[in-house]
């Protein structure tokens, strides 16, 4: 099978030398030409893929704004043959606007969009740190174009699922975009802006230049390092579930911060042995 890959970052790099791994034959594009040449020498790709889209499938690893504009651009009068038939799976951290968007033109211009979130990655991007084997075990999240049909389209989803176990995923969980959004913003975006929040404190430096810093201080920064363009973008889009989520958070806080102010030791152990008992019921 020939497999399109748009965007050779982390997420894409990973996805085109896990299905050359695997066997496949790789096209693959990205806007930074030296990467994409890099890819191309590497033998990450076997060439690259141009407006004639001659591929099966082809991966959106890209931002949700990108994607859209990548089908706009590829559906449009030029390109809308080439397009067609095509199987388009996007790889975006939110899923509502590529999704609307991308049912929308998959229906005008005959094509299959089905939306895609892999649930795999690294604290640092770019493709230098992509690998054929980060997707080894992972999960992979499909969303679906219900209106379509496509949800109850057993071939479809086998077919989907039958080739991203070809990169080394090993569970799906299929979903609307809502659904997605609503929980990826606290498995995933809440930890990404909450890491990188915590890591402003003046005490950061201190504590590391004192050898102060352990496990738990790891685990707290270890994402705080990310891609802000891209990850303010994937905030925005999903605005009103972040800031559900962060009322709510800023709430437990300050619960808290005035168990501590007013010295209530009852108050702050019923607070820490709830916290226990919830982090308890879902590692059971």
């Amino acid at each position: 099978m020939t497999i399109g890959v748009v965007g050779l970052g982390l997420i894409g790099g990973s996805l085109a030398a896990a299905f050359k791994k695997s066997g496949h034959i790789v096209l693959g594009s990205d806007a930074n030409k030296t990467i994409q040449d890099f890819a191309l020498l590497a033998g990450s790709i076997d060439a690259v893929l141009d407006d004639d889209l001659n591929c099966d499938v082809i991966f959106l690893a890209v931002t949700p704004k990108n994607a859209i504009e990548w089908m706009r651009e590829k559906a449009s009068a030029k390109s809308k043959e080439a397009i067609s038939n095509k199987l388009i799976i996007d790889c975006c951290g939110t899923k509502r606007n590529v999704c609307r968007e991308g049912f929308a033109l998959a229906k005008e211009y005959d094509f299959t969009f089905v939306g895609g979130h892999p649930m795999a990655g690294k604290q640092v991007g770019g493709y230098k740190n992509s690998s054929a084997n980060l997707f080894d075990g992972a999960m992979f999240a499909i969303v679906p174009d219900e209106d379509s049909g496509a949800k109850s389209d057993v071939m479809l989803m086998m077919r989907i699922q039958s080739l991203l176990k070809d990169a080394g995923f090993k569970e799906f969980a299929v979903m609307t975009a809502d659904e997605h959004d609503k929980i990826i913003a606290f498995t995933s975006q809440m930890a990404h802006l909450i890491s990188n929040a915590y890591i402003k404190s003046d005490m950061a430096e201190v504590g590391i230049g004192a050898g102060l810093s352990g496990g738990a201080f790891r685990d707290m920064t270890r994402v705080a390092y990310l891609d802000e363009s891209m990850w303010t973008e994937l905030f925005m889009e999903n605005r009103d579930n972040m800031l559900s989520e962060l009322n709510g958070f800023i709430g437990e806080l300050e619960r808290y911060r005035d168990a501590i102010e007013q010295r209530d030791e009852k108050t702050l152990t019923e607070l820490l042995s709830e916290g226990k008992r919830c982090k308890e019921q879902i590692t059971q």
